[in-house]
């Protein structure tokens, strides 16, 4: 949570917190006394609190964003690659170990995940 990273910075680090577009929150000015410790930490509070409420925020858009496209049919990724006609016999050529699974990528012309996604999904055996 946000505010463990801003206690860690403050309070273990002992580092200022200078908020270059607001001087009102810019905790460096009071220095290190009592009062300027307090104010920092009421400033640091409520950073906090408007940071991890923008990050709930962008989440609930995301997902409300991510529902709407769905429901269009559109699909997320990478579309999915034709299989090649003789995916089954280098898939099996592998698992005789004929071959390394280097060698059945290279022949097939697709990536490792790809071979092995399709490799499981086909159940060959």
């Amino acid at each position: 949570m946000i505010i463990e990273e801003w206690r860690l910075i403050t309070k273990e680090k002992e580092a200022d917190i200078m908020v270059i577009d607001m001087l009102l929150l810019d905790i460096k000015i009071e220095g290190k006394n009592l009062v300027g410790k307090f104010i920092s930490d009421i400033v640091l509070q409520v950073l906090s609190f408007v940071a991890q409420n923008e990050r709930e925020t962008m989440r609930i858009r995301q997902a409300k964003g991510i529902k709407t496209v769905k429901a269009r049919g559109i699909k997320f990724g990478s579309p999915r690659i034709t299989l090649p006609p003789n995916y089954e016999t280098i898939a099996r050529q592998y698992l005789n170990k004929e071959i390394t699974n280097k060698k059945a990528c290279e022949i097939l012309g697709m990536t490792r995940a790809s071979f092995f996604r399709y490799f499981k999904e086909l159940n060959i055996n």
